[in-house]
Order: structure tokens, then C-alpha cells, then sequence
């Protein structure tokens, strides 16, 4: 199932923030060899989790981190700010109808259909938060995930070639692409918006001030 999570809820699942962590050193430090920092925990964490950001997760059925993003508003600190002006020519991204999509993760034991449904997730945040678009940094592993998923960004600057290639993106929401996410998902549009009323009922106002 899908939780949306604030940083500063996580300590109500334990075991679901620790592994999310952990999968993260996994994947980003492990795995693709970035220059992130992994604490004597195993975990990996930056700065950008001290902001609270909503975390949309996956967890699997024994509690566990299946996948994860986390999603911060434009209008304060963001990585593509702070760390990727050069992919924007210099120009920054800040906009109230723009969030920023981060640290997109999968554990190596999730299910199949666990990507498409974090992205059927960041849907259900842009209609209930009235965002009209998140951009994100990703690189060129990232591409092939996106396509088969049926939600591929729009591009608007890259770095470097091939497999070193860093991209930063647009994401933006339209009825077709939810159905076909959901499709490949293998989550209802029943259940996607199931869950997300379980977070937030009908207090998006609120939720969306928690990170403004």
C-alpha cells in the first residue's frame, strides 16, 4: 500500500522509515556509487530531510520500504536550486503550482508495479494540491522506468552522454496517463484514492500548509 508520510511522522513507522533509509544508501551509494553520506546506521539522509517533506511510500506487506519519493514546494530550498542551475541555464524553478520530486528509490525485493504506483501517487498529490507540475533531476537509468511506466517528463536540460547523463524534468498530470499508470501499476484508480483520503481525508488545505 501506498503512505504519504511527513518527516515529522516517520517516528510512528519505525521500521518503515529505517529501511526506507537504508534502501536509500543501497541504491544511491551502493549501487550507482553517488556522493551521498551514509550515517554509521546504514542509512542514508541530506539536508533536504530536515525540511519535512512529504514522503509518498510504498510499504510492502511486512512493513517494510518497497519505494519511495519525497516532494518538497518550490517556493523554499530544493536540490534543483541549490545543486543543478546548470541544467536550467542558470534559471531557478520557484513557483506555488511547481514541487519538486526527490530521491526516487526502489528496494531491491519490491513488487513488480511499485514505481508505476508511487507515480499514480504523485498524481493524486497534484490533483488534491492543485500542482500543476514537479520537476525533478534524474539520470539515464531513470528513462527506461519512466517510459514503461507511461510517465515520461518533459526534459529541459541535460548533462553529459549516455548512462552519465543528467537530466532535470517536468512532470505534469493528465486523466490518459493515470489510467495507463494505473494500469501498469496493477492499483485501481479506486484504491490510489483510497489510500491518499486515508492520509489527508478532505484536509488538503492543511496538509499542503505542513510544507509550504
Amino acid at each position: 500500500m501506498i503512505r504519504y508520510l511527513y518527516a515529522d511522522q516517520l517516528a510512528q513507522f519505525p521500521r518503515l522509515a529505517r529501511t526506507m533509509f537504508e534502501d536509500r544508501a543501497d541504491q544511491f551509494k551502493t549501487r550507482l556509487g553517488w556522493d551521498v553520506t551514509v550515517g554509521p546506521d546504514g542509512q542514508e539522509r541530506d539536508a533536504y530531510d530536515d525540511l519535512n517533506p512529504l514522503y509518498v511510500i510504498w510499504e510492502k506487506a511486512d512493513g517494510t520500504h518497497g519505494g519511495s519519493m519525497r516532494f518538497l514546494p518550490t517556493t523554499g530550498r530544493t536540490m534543483v536550486n541549490e545543486h543543478f542551475l546548470q541544467l536550467t541555464d542558470g534559471v531557478p524553478i520557484q513557483s506555488p503550482l511547481i514541487w519538486e520530486c526527490t530521491r526516487f528509490c526502489l528496494s531491491r525485493q519490491t513488487e513488480q508495479g511499485t514505481a508505476a504506483a508511487l507515480m499514480l501517487a504523485g498524481g493524486e498529490i497534484m490533483q488534491a494540491f492543485g500542482v500543476e507540475h514537479f520537476v525533478g533531476v534524474f539520470d539515464a537509468r531513470m528513462v527506461r522506468i519512466y517510459n514503461r511506466i507511461g510517465a515520461a517528463p518533459d526534459v529541459l536540460g541535460t548533462q553529459g552522454t549516455g548512462r552519465s547523463a543528467i537530466s532535470v524534468g517536468l512532470w505534469e498530470f493528465s486523466t490518459a496517463a493515470q489510467k495507463q499508470v494505473s494500469r501498469v501499476a496493477g492499483v485501481s484508480l479506486a484504491a490510489s484514492r483510497d489510500w491518499f483520503e486515508t492520509a489527508f481525508g478532505n484536509h488538503t488545505e492543511q496538509a499542503f500548509q505542513n510544507v509550504a
